[in-house]
């Protein structure tokens, strides 16, 4: 009997000491199943054809002196085509020794407002003559006008995506001067003079590479020392209206493999795009042709207009849609890792990777947020982040890790986006001049924004 109440007794005092273990044990079972107030998502890429600024084809349209203006029920149409971006050439045919009149320059400025209005924007080129043997402006003249123009181009200069270098030559395209401006020094004076005129943040365009690499003495490319900088060199790209045609492409280039190279490094920083040209030498522009040659050289934009049978055959190949879609820039959520829950006021931390599908970068400065909407109020707060969407370059990677201190907003709960914008106050919070990325189920076009799947509930300070 005593050995049988030893062990109950023995087995009483054990009991705490197993319910203490049970107890400890059922609470860490607790602590590791509690839900993480952290969500990591994974985002599905798009394959659907879309405009996004600054990018893609384009059309041309041509005026001369005292002609039609831009139509504006022609550019309402041009974003249902996937179009957000046209060519517009202004001859100055009729002012080739005097100054453009009045109603030269309000036709200039009524079309950039059309332009504005139909929610695109415009590459710009002036010229004197489409002939080869036409003849065009002397340097005093071209400087007058680069000063009258001036005004419109700082007016105007939100809805400039680059400017062609233009004025010397047939078509503007730097040949054939009737008043020999075909030559380095003044190609150089020219240039200058209308990098001088133009807001410093527009970009322009020469057409050729060896004709950069003449003004600027060096054939070293842009690089990220001088990348979007006020420095000269690093405002000027280049434009290829012989794209596509083998060979030197008529001349566009000298020598062909160290150009090419050239032109790929410089267009990480500066911007690549023209049209396409009748192939010489039994060269074929083939589908896998012009993917090599966009991706090589970053090509941004490219002329619907022209040349037909080559844009034709890749729609009968089936690259066209191809390029299409990866004309300049197309940026891809990859993930995003964002805490469920937030103090107003406080530190909110941010990890969003994402990687660019396109053959080119972003060139123009674009403001990006991270934007909050009530789910019950639709209240919105918008939180600048500070980074630089065009280092988002072709086949890279880049991760926005930043904290963002939610001054000001209410407590409840809030869907997250992602926004880019246009940095100009008027057109920041129009959807047609934000960057939407190529995945399913993100782009809203109320606020231009891109959903991030993921929610917030903020809780007050």
């Amino acid at each position: 009997m005593r050995r049988k109440s030893e062990k109950l007794i023995y087995l009483l005092l054990l009991l705490p000491v197993g319910l203490v273990f049970f107890f400890m044990s059922c609470g860490k079972k607790k602590a590791e199943g509690a839900p993480d107030t952290s969500a990591e998502i994974n985002y599905s890429p798009s394959l659907d054809i879309f405009p996004n600024p600054e990018r893609g084809f384009i059309h041309t349209y041509i005026v001369k002196s005292g002609g039609t203006p831009l139509s504006s029920a022609q550019l309402g149409l041009l974003r249902k085509e996937n179009i957000s971006m046209v060519l517009r050439v202004f001859y100055l045919d009729s002012f080739k020794d005097k100054p453009i009149d009045e109603a030269g320059l309000s036709l200039i400025q009524a079309d950039l407002q059309k332009i504005r209005d139909a929610g695109l924007k415009a590459i710009l080129r002036f010229a004197y003559t489409d002939e080869i043997t036409g003849t065009d402006a002397p340097y005093d003249i071209i400087e007058q006008h680069l000063n009258q123009l001036k005004p419109i181009f700082e007016q105007n200069k939100d809805v400039i995506s680059f400017v062609q270098a233009g004025f010397i030559g047939a078509w503007g395209e730097w040949h054939s001067s009737s008043n020999g401006l075909a030559t380095t020094d003044n190609e150089r004076k020219v240039l200058f003079k209308l990098l001088e005129v133009l807001p410093s943040e527009i970009m322009v365009q020469v057409r050729t590479p060896g004709q950069k690499q003449a003004i600027f003495n060096t054939a070293s490319p842009v690089d990220q020392s001088i990348a979007y900088s006020a420095d000269k060199k690093a405002r000027v790209g280049h434009h290829n209206d012989c794209f596509m045609s083998g060979g030197s492409n008529y001349g566009t280039y000298s020598n062909v493999t160290a150009e090419k190279t050239y032109i790929s490094n410089d267009a990480l920083y500066i911007p690549t795009g023209g049209e396409t040209c009748p192939p010489e030498g039994g060269y074929d522009p083939s589908c896998p042709e012009g993917r090599n040659e966009m991706k090589l050289l970053k090509w941004t934009y490219l002329n619907l207009d022209y040349y037909q049978p080559t844009l034709n055959a890749w729609k009968s190949s089936g690259c066209f849609d191809e390029f299409h879609r990866n004309l300049g820039y197309r940026l891809v959520l990859l993930k995003s890792k964002l805490l469920g829950q937030a103090v107003a006021g406080q530190d909110y931390s941010v990890s969003i990777s994402m990687t660019n599908t396109g053959y080119a970068p972003l060139y123009n400065y674009k403001v990006t947020s991270l934007v909050l909407k009530n789910t019950a109020t639709q209240n919105v707060y918008s939180f600048e982040l500070p980074v630089d969407i065009r280092q988002c370059k072709p086949s890279g990677t880049f991760n926005i890790d930043q904290p963002v201190k939610l001054a000001g907003v209410s407590a409840g709960n809030y869907d997250l986006y992602l926004k880019i914008a246009d940095k100009a106050d008027n057109l920041k919070n129009r959807a047609e001049y934000c960057v939407r990325l190529a995945n399913t189920g993100v782009w809203t076009e109320d606020g231009g924004m891109n959903k991030l799947m993921q929610q917030i509930k903020v809780s007050a300070q």
